[in-house]
């Protein structure tokens, strides 16, 4: 299952002021139970760890955690196939606005979607969706991602199977509109040493990058005068 996705993160700010970009990033799709073995040298550049996911506090690799997270809302995959798209950390650092597990039973049936969510304030929330046959599912929002979103809304979700293509689509619906739209379009590329040196040198140190990038981001929409939201408030 390990493959590498060459993908484009784009997000669109719909309401005043009104703010949009597009980045180059790159992601790995892995198979929990069998991550992928990489030699020494490049070890660092691509390392998951179950400290970067759920509880950062809780012990236990990230499958684990998962199935105990899982295990709190009455979901039991009985040691079925979950498949994660995420960025591994590279020299020790990782960043994932967005993490998607799609979580099997052993039959292979689709048993759930987990979107695991990071602000960078070292903050973690997950939703637990159930997409219908098109992958489009629906939650409210309950996390407080950016002070420039407020705390109402619901999140419309289109989360299919990533295959040859990736199409993750999130958009936030605020008072009877679409306040923000979010998409990750991108191309799965085998995840050989030399597919994975590409990506690495065509983007070096992705994680941090990305982390800039939104603070970046968050101070053009300061400067737009976009109004800041306290995370106490309820929208």
């Amino acid at each position: 299952m390990t493959a590498l996705y060459d993908a484009t993160v784009a997000h669109v700010r719909r309401i005043d002021p009104p703010h949009s970009f597009a980045h180059q990033i790159y992601l790995w799709l892995v198979d929990l139970d069998d991550l992928p073995e990489l030699p020494w040298y490049l070890k660092p550049f691509a390392r998951f760890d179950g400290r970067d996911h759920f509880g950062p506090g809780d012990p236990g690799d990230i499958r684990s955690k998962l199935d105990a997270w899982l295990a709190t809302r009455d979901v039991d995959l009985r040691g079925g196939k979950v498949a994660m798209l995420a960025s591994a950390r590279v020299l020790g650092y990782v960043f994932n606005p967005i993490t998607l597990y799609w979580c099997h039973y052993p039959d292979g049936e689709l048993a759930c979607v987990v979107a695991e969510v990071h602000n960078t304030y070292k903050g973690r929330h997950a939703y637990l969706l159930h997409p219908d046959y098109d992958g489009s599912a629906r939650t409210d929002k309950e996390f407080y991602v950016s002070p420039f979103q407020t705390m109402d809304g619901e999140y419309r979700m289109h989360v299919p199977p990533p295959d040859a293509f990736l199409a993750v689509t999130v958009a936030l619906r605020q008072r009877g509109e679409v306040s923000l739209t979010a998409t990750l379009r991108g191309v799965r590329r085998p995840a050989g040493r030399r597919a994975l040196v590409r990506l690495l040198l065509a983007r070096p140190l992705l994680p941090q990058r990305v982390s800039a990038l939104i603070r970046k981001h968050g101070v053009t929409l300061w400067l737009k005068k976009a109004p800041l939201i306290r995370e106490t408030s309820n929208g």
